[in-house]
């Protein structure tokens, strides 16, 4: 505001006025401050202060009342175009920046994007606690502009706990990673699948301030699962800041025990998989050339039971019974995973936030969706791993109704 009055010389015309005014009225009456107010408005100063003058317009504050969802996304831009964000204070959030890119050397090469050209870009996706965000487009290049900001929220979710704030304790045993899946989408609307990374977020709770910096490094995928892609800087924040911190070793030490517990259970898993195995074949031999699976491996080349990839979820509103469930699977694409060279197939089984993100899968992708879905419905469903004609793998959903009857679902067809 100084600024702009320093700019039109506002106190040298105010002067003038004032003396003009004090000789103009000196031999009739004593000056008074209307005087002085009309004398401006006479020779157009006001008019002219508060034409060049601009206000921001201010959002309005809220009703009083419930207090609003709280936004879990926004972008960061010019401090002149931020809005207002409606942040329950009582509530604790992760606010995630996406700082850029770096060392993309796949696109090394690649000249810059003339305007008004259709390129190549990527598109990052964010998976939190049943929370999901889309970045927007940037051009694919060496050093991508990924400048993006995510609002987490952070909460227990067991009843009574998810209103209370989350303090560092809690958020301590709160093991769910952030799940980032990166796409690249041609100029011919084809997605690829980059690289799938599981974000453990949980060092804020020890960072001075509750902020920490960090560069992660993102790995291919299927057979390219060992091969760096690229880089990407982060800031977490935590919003409100913390009271009371923790302390790097006693984070470590939390991680350490989750890493033990894991095992273990793996441990057990397989000796119990071990042990089935051999029992089924004692029941006949020619189960031996029986198509049976029991582990499978995912985007990032990590062997896990099959089981873990089929989940209850609930549409809600979004499909009204099974049938538009199917539908809905039958519609993404169908695509194998791509092998350099050639060769067979070569399985893989993505979780869920890939597969969606990328729109397109192998029947292992859709059959587990649908089988997800199909027990948010309160079916008893099944995954159904065989063959198909030349003997290729493929996979079905199997539900059993409660009248004993059996009904096999394509998940490619809805059929």
């Amino acid at each position: 505001m100084k600024l702009h009055f320093d700019q039109i010389n506002i106190h040298g015309k105010i002067r003038d006025v004032l003396a003009e005014t004090v000789r103009e009225e000196l031999d009739h009456r004593p000056l008074s401050e209307e005087d002085f107010m009309r004398a401006l408005q006479r020779r157009g100063i006001v008019d002219e202060v508060m034409r060049d003058l601009q206000f921001s317009q201010e959002i309005p504050d809220a009703e009083p009342g419930p207090s609003p969802k709280p936004a879990t996304h926004f972008t960061d831009k010019e401090v002149t175009q931020l809005k207002k964000t409606n942040i329950d204070p009582t509530r604790r959030c992760l606010y995630l920046q996406v700082l850029g890119g770096k060392a993309f050397l796949e696109h090394l090469q690649e000249p810059e994007p003339l305007p008004g050209q259709v390129c190549a870009t990527f598109t990052l996706y964010l998976n939190f606690r049943n929370q999901r965000f889309r970045s927007k487009p940037v051009p694919c290049a060496c050093d991508p502009d990924l400048l993006e900001g995510f609002l987490l929220e952070v909460h227990k979710e067991s009843l009574g706990d998810a209103s209370k704030m989350a303090d560092a304790t809690t958020m301590l045993s709160i093991s769910d990673p952030v799940h980032m899946v990166l796409i690249k989408t041609d100029p011919s609307s084809e997605t690829t699948l980059v690289s799938s990374y599981f974000l453990d977020w949980r060092s804020v709770l020890s960072a001075p301030n509750g902020k920490t910096t960090m560069a992660i490094e993102l790995l291919g995928v299927g057979s390219e699962c060992k091969v760096p892609v690229g880089v990407l800087n982060l800031k977490l924040e935590l919003y409100p800041p913390l009271t009371e911190k923790l302390t790097p070793d006693v984070i470590t030490t939390q991680q350490s025990l989750e890493r033990q517990r894991s095992a273990e259970k793996e441990r057990l898993f397989l000796v119990y998989a071990k042990q089935w195995w051999r029992e089924f074949l004692e029941i006949r031999p020619s189960n031996q050339s029986k198509l049976v699976k029991i582990f499978a491996q995912d985007e990032n080349g990590v062997n896990r039971p099959v089981c873990s990839y089929v989940r209850v979820l609930r549409a809600g509103r979004l499909l009204d019974s099974p049938r538009q469930a199917a539908r809905f699977v039958s519609l993404l694409g169908m695509e194998r995973a791509p092998v350099v060279g050639g060769g067979a197939k070569q399985e893989q089984w993505c979780s869920l936030l890939a597969f969606l993100c990328r729109s397109k899968g192998d029947s292992e992708d859709h059959a587990t969706l649908l089988c997800s879905l199909l027990l948010g419905f309160g079916l008893e469903a099944y995954v159904c791993v065989g063959t198909k004609a030349k003997a290729t793998p493929h996979t079905w959903v199997m539900t059993l109704g409660t009248d004993g009857t059996v009904t096999f679902w394509e998940s490619l067809t809805a059929h």
